[in-house]
């Protein structure tokens, strides 16, 4: 049972297995929108006034979200530091060639 307001449990996890693409656009939205309309109910309702499902619940999501959100800066600072690192290869190579060469390459000036 959910806390006045709020999603309950089922509903929760019924959404999240249904692959969206047996979703209609407006359950999508529905979703989309009920699911914020809770996260906000979350933020507000104070822990002491929440049944344990519901705390169980808001821990569980909240533990989700930060994964999801820490998962894509790990990416994009794994994808950085790849770029980073491609390029300093590329520069030492170009230096190398250009020492090889006698100074005459002049692909990086």
């Amino acid at each position: 049972m959910a806390d006045a307001g709020r999603k309950s449990v089922t509903d929760q996890v019924q959404q999240k297995v249904t692959p969206d693409s047996q979703k209609s656009t407006t359950s999508k939205i529905t979703e989309s929108v009920s699911g914020a309309a809770d996260q906000l109910f979350s933020s507000i309702q104070p822990k002491d006034t929440k049944s344990t499902t519901q705390k169980a619940s808001d821990s569980a999501r909240s533990t989700a979200d930060n994964a999801q959100r820490n998962g894509s800066s790990w990416a994009e600072s794994a994808k950085n530091t790849a770029g980073n690192a491609s390029k300093t290869a590329s520069d030492k190579l170009n230096q190398a060639a250009d020492y090889v060469s006698g100074g005459n390459n002049t692909s990086t000036k």
